[in-house]
């Protein structure tokens, strides 16, 4: 099945009914006076959050969606009956944009929220409004009013309190599959995770957090390098970010250096992600040998100037990861106790990550833009059509749902 975290789809609400002028016909009543029934109302488009959905595969495929319109009125001043309602759902964390006005129609981050993206149009009055004391057969009725009818973004962010950053092969599938029952791919080569995988941890009893892990960042993501900064996106609802260090690259690259690539790279395509607090995790100690581990864990640290909280673990043994998981179920805890006692700073939280959000989404929609542009003056410059056969489709993963 493939992971679709952003589709386009066009809505159009069903009109209203027509109303109709019609006259009471009943015997030994010679003037009836009219009886027109009004239209019925025409069907609304709404948007409903569904836990059990992951992914917005189905509107990649069918983009249009059509409420029915209401009936018409009938005579004996019968209205017309309403037509029903068509719910699209997608998945908790979905966001609703306006892609004429670029505004943030909506935000579902509960299941069972709905959005109304879309409002039927009333039904049309029968010619019964219309009768008065000098005009008492009113012929007059008023056809149904139309449908609102537009195109929105749904734009899929994965929710989660905790989420994991690092290049290719830092260890994150290890590190995740280590503290939660997640499961995803592990392997010895670069990108193999390719979709956000979602973890929940248990630190103690009733007490856990959800982490989310991203395919890797490289060196010039913002531009486009390797799976480029799609995923990034997925991030901006997180309380902490957890940066992954391989303290032993396999390429014998300066851990230090491959650090900082992410830092810049996420400073470049966000500040406010990169302001986010983040806690450094020195990985994959087990590859080194012990008398090592205290040299190159300070060299890192000094290199980077890194000044905040600092673990070294091992994904693969589990070493250390206790210690890391107590720390972010703390943290977590502790901002969720100042936003329910401290109302300017659950307010100030609000804005950040509304700020944040809007900083993603416009920045994620820049670099598409200039993807394409780059494409065109490739095909202009290789004598090709420019029929701009873009194809978000090409952009498309596979991932397996394993129950």
């Amino acid at each position: 099945m493939r992971f679709v975290d952003e589709a386009v789809i066009y809505v159009e609400a069903g009109a209203g009914g027509n109303g109709v002028a019609s006259f009471r016909r009943e015997k030994y009543i010679p003037f009836g006076g009219p009886d027109g029934g009004d239209g019925g109302k025409g069907g609304d488009i709404i948007i409903e959050a569904d836990v059990d959905a992951n992914t917005l595969v189905d509107y990649r495929y069918t983009r249009k969606f059509r409420a029915n319109r209401g009936n018409n009125g009938r005579g004996a001043n019968c209205s017309g009956r309403g037509a029903d309602d068509v719910i699209l759902k997608v998945p908790v964390g979905t966001t609703v944009v306006d892609v004429a006005t670029g505004d943030v129609i909506g935000d579902l981050t509960q299941g069972g929220d709905r959005l109304l993206v879309a409002a039927g149009g009333g039904g049309g009055l029968g010619n019964t409004h219309f009768k008065t004391s000098t005009n008492r057969a009113p012929r007059k009725a008023l056809p149904g009013f139309a449908g609102e009818a537009r195109d929105i973004r749904l734009e899929l962010k994965v929710i989660a309190d905790v989420g994991l950053l690092g290049l290719p092969n830092a260890g994150k599938s290890t590190f995740i599959r280590a503290v939660s029952a997640a499961k995803p791919k592990v392997a010895d080569y670069p990108f193999t995770t390719l979709v956000p995988n979602l973890g929940v941890v248990d630190a103690d009893r009733y007490r856990s957090f959800v982490m989310a892990d991203i395919p890797g960042l490289i060196e010039g993501a913002a531009e486009g390098a390797g799976l480029g900064i799609r995923f990034l996106k997925h991030l901006a609802r997180t309380r902490i970010l957890l940066h992954l260090i391989d303290v032993q690259p396999v390429d014998q690259s300066d851990p230090a250096h491959n650090a900082k690539v992410i830092i810049d790279e996420l400073a470049r395509f966000s500040p406010a992600l990169a302001e986010l607090p983040m806690v450094l995790v020195l990985n994959k100690l087990d590859q080194v040998p012990e008398e090592e581990h205290n040299a190159i864990c300070t060299h890192i640290v000094a290199e980077l100037g890194w000044t905040g909280p600092v673990f070294r673990t091992s994904g693969l043994t589990g070493e250390g990861t206790k210690a890391v998981v107590y720390y972010l179920m703390d943290q977590i805890d502790l901002e969720r106790e100042r936003e329910a006692e401290e109302p300017d700073f659950a307010e100030a939280q609000r804005q950040r990550r509304q700020r944040l959000e809007q900083e993603t989404r416009e920045n994620a929609i820049a670099q598409r833009d200039a993807l394409r542009a780059a494409r065109r003056a490739e095909r202009e410059a290789a004598g090709e059509d420019d029929d701009d056969d873009w194809n978000e489709d090409d952009y498309d993963v596979e991932y397996e749902y394993v129950r």
